[in-house]
């Protein structure tokens, strides 16, 4: 597995809050032929793993400070379930602007979300994909993700889903 990076300067990441989920849906079209509504992200807005990454530029006074421009770049909504007296986190949701895509925002936001997992006794995390989607499976498999099963027909426009899965330590 390759390691993959706990921070980045140009990205903060935070627990989302309710002025974030316009910004949120419009990632979520843009990024998605079949998007999620805004009600959706609305119910989780409570679950620790709904994260959002934004976007931190460098002021070019003459300390060059790092400020949180506050412009929502990318989410990941996550969260844990009881299975049977082992912790299981899910991984429902993860995109990252167009624009901004190819610069690691997606492997910060995976980070967060597993570690923030990992703190609430996640044991196992799983996760849904296209198993057309080849850039998403590729982030999954560098974190260690591995397939599971397939679900066939689980997308509405017929595709199948491949069921990945990861333990934590």
């Amino acid at each position: 597995m390759t390691t993959v990076p706990d921070d980045q300067d140009n990205v903060s990441i935070r627990e989302a809050e309710h002025a974030d989920l316009l910004a949120v849906v419009r990632i979520e079209k843009a990024s998605f032929s079949k998007p999620w509504p805004y009600d959706a992200f609305a119910r989780y807005l409570d679950a620790p793993g709904f994260l959002v990454a934004t976007d931190r530029a460098t002021d070019n006074g003459d300390d060059d400070t790092v400020i949180d421009t506050g412009e929502v770049i990318g989410f990941v909504v996550a969260d844990f379930v009881p299975n049977h007296g082992r912790g299981l986190g899910h991984v429902k949701d993860l995109a990252v602007h167009p624009d901004r895509r190819g610069e690691g925002v997606g492997e910060t936001l995976l980070t967060a979300a597993l570690r923030t997992l990992a703190g609430q006794s996640a044991e196992t995390v799983k996760l849904e994909v296209r198993e057309t989607n080849d850039r998403a499976r590729e982030l999954y498999e560098k974190f260690g993700f591995e397939p599971l099963r397939r679900v066939p027909r689980y997308y509405d426009d017929g595709e199948d889903a491949l069921i990945l899965v990861r333990e934590l330590s």
